[in-house]
């Protein structure tokens, strides 16, 4: 069994066509399926069920992806230690990321990094609060800014909080409430949201504030991505609760402040067992001990 081959494995798994992983990992067709082959006559069983229009994994591929990917990036993690030693910082650095963090400037920290170590490869990932945890856990991802309640701290991980500030109201320009300045929750109740997923930490931040005032709210809209909310509310679809400094920068909508606001927290979180050296280099250009745990 080859390195090679599991990248192989993975990259038709993630893009669910020979010909595009082909192109990815710059081989030809015949020479990725090849390799592909041999590696299921060692393995005894087949990873993927191929048609004319799909392929996809099957129980046995299933099994496999996640061990390949462990076996790889321990690999990649032996490299990146032994640069280190050199003084050398190489190897990933994966990046999870909630659309609504303001508490540091992402793209401003990451272009500064590639700078200081232009040898790491930089992966972000834009998730939810809760699957970006489980994924620093799994060491998919190393370190990742959250936005959660203030009450919230991550199980497993080490983490620092960035920030904490209030929940706005967000309204289209063409809006009742567009011309005052600040409204209440038991106004905002007679009005239809726009909001995340119903379980997500964002939309826990809203739903504990109205349920501790005893009110019930009507979330005509459910959107995974923040984006999206903002052009609903534009439309005048719903009306939204949004971070206070990432509402700051919206155009084409009316910010009010609510009276009894439910407040959010930004943290970051990283590997509480060892963190990579790419990660360290990261967190200590944001000021940070990597072994810190708030």
């Amino acid at each position: 069994m080859e390195l090679q081959q599991m990248r192989y494995v993975l990259a038709v798994a993630e893009l669910g066509s020979f010909t595009r992983a082909a192109q990815r990992c710059l081989v030809v067709q015949s020479a990725l399926s090849h390799q592909i082959a041999r590696l299921e006559k060692e393995l005894g069983a087949r990873l993927f069920d191929r048609t004319s229009r799909r392929v996809r994994l099957t129980a046995a591929g299933e099994a496999f992806l996640p061990e390949a990917r462990q076996a790889l990036a321990a690999t990649e993690r032996a490299r990146a230690e032994v640069a280190a030693t050199a003084g050398e910082v190489r190897g990933r650095l994966a990046v999870g990321v909630i659309p609504t963090v303001s508490a540091v400037d992402v793209p401003a920290a990451l272009s500064a990094f590639h700078l200081r170590h232009p040898q790491v490869r930089i992966v972000l990932r834009e998730g939810a609060s809760k699957d970006l945890v489980q994924e620093v856990r799994d060491g998919t991802v190393d370190v990742a800014f959250l936005g959660v309640l203030p009450s919230y701290r991550p199980k497993g991980v080490s983490d620092h909080e960035l920030s904490t500030g209030e929940l706005v109201a967000v309204v289209s320009p063409s809006h009742p409430l567009a011309g005052q300045r600040e409204v209440d929750l038991a106004r905002l109740a007679q009005e239809r949201f726009v909001d995340y997923p119903d379980g997500t930490a964002a939309r826990a931040q809203s739903e504990e504030a109205f349920a501790a005032r005893g009110l019930i709210r009507e979330v005509a809209c459910e959107v995974n991505g923040t984006d999206f909310i903002v052009r609903l509310v534009r439309s005048g679809l719903g009306i939204a609760m949004l971070p206070s400094a990432f509402a700051a920068e919206l155009t084409g909508v009316r910010v009010l402040s609510v009276t009894g606001a439910p407040a959010r927290t930004e943290r970051l979180v990283w590997s509480r067992s060892s963190p990579t050296p790419a990660a360290t280099a990261f967190l200590a250009g944001l000021g940070l001990d990597p072994r810190e745990a708030a």
